[in-house]
């Protein structure tokens, strides 16, 4: 295993027998080898992080630890799995994880999360591990029933085969014998593969094609009520009082819940719930009243001229930058952007003064489990956390407040209630991803070559509260993360400026994490560079590459394959755009035109993504498909704005995102590698801006240096 994994105290395998006829493979909570071999045992099997479960009719049951929010986690996992048990994907029954760090925590990050891409790397060798593990005690069953070598056998299909005879049982017949041989601790894991790297459809497609796939909001109790909630409406706002009057006399209602941020309104349908919060005229005191979006731009922009961290430096820039023959200073603007996921906020809560039950689409439900005991006074033990499938997460879902909030309002009402933002309350009351400035200054030589290159980086630490062990010397790592790109600069130094938003006003992770920010900053100056030294900005980008061979190779790629250097139309360019992160290297090239009417038409996206080893080159595909969809929505529309303390969006006509008629033709080439996995769920997004503004310059629009993209803006040097 590797160094991070070993360290893990999810690192051991456990394994017993659930019952006599189960096998149970999983993980041990603290390192700890676990058996069972008695049915007596069976509480104590369970409560360890089980993984896999065989019963005596051949089912395989798979709890997944990763949530699914469309990335495809369930797949991935499954064809993991399956790989190593020598099985179908589709014969194995998945379910998510319930909330539980100490169980289900991510390999690599301790806690319970999905996200920063890191879903099938944190499984890769875990649940193959797991898979294996079940193979060599189901084999080694066989044999000694057989009163045979192990070697002389293997597994195929569900069955356990003897080579000689061609003698094969079902995996069921055996799980009572495999239960009591001991599991292997570091299993070999195969090198040949039948089921990793195909192309096959998700295991869910069926049940989310025909609406039987059950995400948090379909979720239905008995005696289940349904409450509608307003927040106020001014930033750090509180409530002073509401008189429910109104509400209760809307047929429906049963109940008004005041909460020091929030107003709720409990009917029997979601229907009465809504009008009845409508007809409230609840009284808000106090927060940011006079709050406005050019206040906080102006604060970023001072930060801009304010010596900031140093997150990391390579010889001596300012040295260098003496020498240099040129240099060129170029200031960036970055708004704040809502999540605007599919499905609003919703969570279904059953209190019970000693106990609480929720069930939810969280990206991080252990840590909602912890949050919410730690809220209600009760004991992580007594919170039960149901993950559900997520209609869009973007890292909104990786917090947890609105989930806290939705369990201050359920202790308040008898039986279970289901709480669910509106979409205004939805967006207004997102966990934004706050603005981002950059200052960068490189210096060139008499070739046009860098000679040393700065970058100051303002903007907010998200992993101050929500992984402070990415925090180093005062550095937020992920909001410097690409901060160089990909390219050696002889002379570097990136500082870090900490900006965090106003209080009250909640922040937190967004689609593609610190790379989004500084692959637009990084992949601009380059093309700047290129057009200052008169170079065509693939042929710069090569000159200046570190020497690293997965990246030049996919930068060759995505020029071949995007037709680069052929001739366009007038008012027509290419823009093109790389990105190493997330374990993958990822080139875009965007076509774009420019219309008369002064707006911009994506003609055509060509992608090519080096992910190291594939598991389902579809999904892959498709991920890299939604990242830039996510990515053409922010540079084209994402902004929020502030004025008087409130968040002037409320819904798609005033944040949108982008139509099936804006869609450009789009093509994502998989490079085939056997290299360990990378991310895919993010680099689309991040490194998708930057390709298409370079591509308005190109086409003879101007260089823009802020988003959304705005041809009417008067470039800032």
């Amino acid at each position: 295993m590797s160094s991070a994994i070993e360290t893990t105290r999810r690192s051991v395998l456990a394994f017993g027998a659930a019952a006599v006829s189960e096998l149970v493979i999983g993980f041990g909570a603290n390192g700890m080898l676990v058996r069972a071999a008695t049915a007596a045992d069976k509480a104590s099997v369970l409560k360890t992080g089980t993984f896999i479960r065989i019963d005596n009719s051949g089912q395989i049951f798979l709890v997944n630890p990763y949530a699914e929010m469309g990335q495809g986690a369930l797949s991935a996992v499954a064809m993991l799995v399956a790989e190593e048990l020598e099985v179908s994907p589709y014969i194995i029954r998945s379910e998510i994880a319930p909330g539980d760090d100490k169980l289900y925590g991510h390999p690599l990050l301790g806690d319970q999360i999905t996200g920063g891409s890191l879903g099938v790397r944190g499984a890769w060798k875990q649940m193959r591990q797991a898979g294996a593990a079940a193979r060599i005690v189901l084999i080694e069953a066989a044999a000694k029933e057989w009163k045979v070598a192990r070697e002389t056998c293997r597994a195929e299909g569900g069955f356990v085969v003897h080579n000689p005879t061609n003698r094969r049982t079902p995996y069921g017949d055996l799980v009572h014998a495999a239960s009591a041989i001991p599991v292997p601790q570091d299993p070999p894991l195969k090198a040949q593969f039948k089921v990793i790297g195909q192309s096959m459809r998700r295991t869910d497609s069926v049940e989310k094609v025909n609406g039987t796939a059950k995400y948090g909001i379909d979720v239905r109790l008995p005696g289940l009520k349904f409450a509608a909630l307003m927040l106020s409406p001014v930033i750090d706002g509180k409530l002073v009082d509401v008189d429910p009057a109104p509400a209760m006399a809307v047929k429906g209602v049963t109940q008004v819940v005041k909460h020091p941020q929030a107003v709720a309104v409990v009917a029997t349908n979601t229907g009465a719930a809504r009008k009845g919060l409508a007809a409230l005229s609840p009284g808000w005191e106090g927060g940011h009243t006079t709050l406005s979006t050019a206040e906080l731009v102006a604060d970023l922009s001072a930060g801009e001229k304010t010596k900031g961290l140093v997150a990391t430096q390579g010889g001596n820039s300012a040295a260098a930058m003496t020498k240099a023959t040129k240099v060129l200073e170029t200031s960036f603007h970055m708004p704040m952007l809502a999540h605007a996921a599919m499905e609003p906020l919703n969570c279904t809560v059953h209190y019970r003064r000693t106990s609480c039950e929720i069930w939810v689409g969280s990206q991080g439900p252990g840590r909602a489990r912890r949050q919410v005991a730690a809220t209600l006074g009760l004991s992580d033990a007594a919170v039960t956390v149901h993950n559900y499938t997520i209609g869009g997460g973007f890292g909104r879902r990786l917090q947890s407040e609105w989930i806290v909030l939705a369990a201050e309002i359920a202790s308040k009402v008898e039986g279970p209630v289901q709480i669910c933002w509106g979409r205004e309350q939805d967006i207004r009351h997102d966990a934004f991803r706050y603005h981002n400035h950059s200052a960068v200054r490189v210096g060139v030589d008499a070739k046009g070559m860098p000679v040393s290159f700065e970058h100051r980086v303002v903007g907010p630490s998200v992993m101050s509260w929500f992984l402070p062990g990415y925090v180093k010397d005062g550095v937020d790592l992920d909001v410097v993360n690409g901060a160089l790109g990909s390219y050696n600069w002889p002379n570097h130094r990136v500082e870090y400026v900490r900006k965090d938003p106003p209080s009250g006003l909640v922040y937190g992770n967004w689609r593609g994490v610190g790379e989004t920010r500084n692959c637009f900053v990084v992949e601009t100056v380059v093309d700047d560079l290129a057009a200052n030294a008169g170079m065509d900005p693939v042929e710069y980008r090569r000159a200046i590459l570190k020497q690293e061979h997965r990246m030049r190779h996919v930068l060759d790629q995505v020029a071949a394959a995007s037709k680069w250097g052929t001739p366009l139309p007038k008012g027509s360019g290419r823009g093109v755009s790389i990105l190493e992160g997330f374990g993958s290297y990822t080139g875009v090239v965007a076509e774009v035109e420019l219309l008369a009417q002064g707006s911009v038409r994506l003609r055509r996206i060509t992608a090519v993504v080096d992910c190291g080893q594939a598991v389902n080159p579809n999904i892959v595909r498709q991920q890299i498909e939604g990242g830039l969809i996510f990515g053409i929505s922010a540079a084209l529309y994402g902004r929020v704005t502030i004025t008087d303390g409130k968040i002037d969006q409320t819904n798609f006509h005033d944040q949108p995102v982008v139509r099936m008629n804006e869609m450009p033709e789009m093509e994502v080439i998989v490079v085939d590698s056997k290299e360990a996995p990378g991310g895919v769920g993010e680099p689309g997004t991040a490194v998708l801006a930057a390709a298409v503004t370079n591509a308005i310059k190109a086409a003879g629009g101007p260089r823009l240096y802020s988003l959304p993209i705005d041809l009417a803006v008067e470039p800032r040097a």
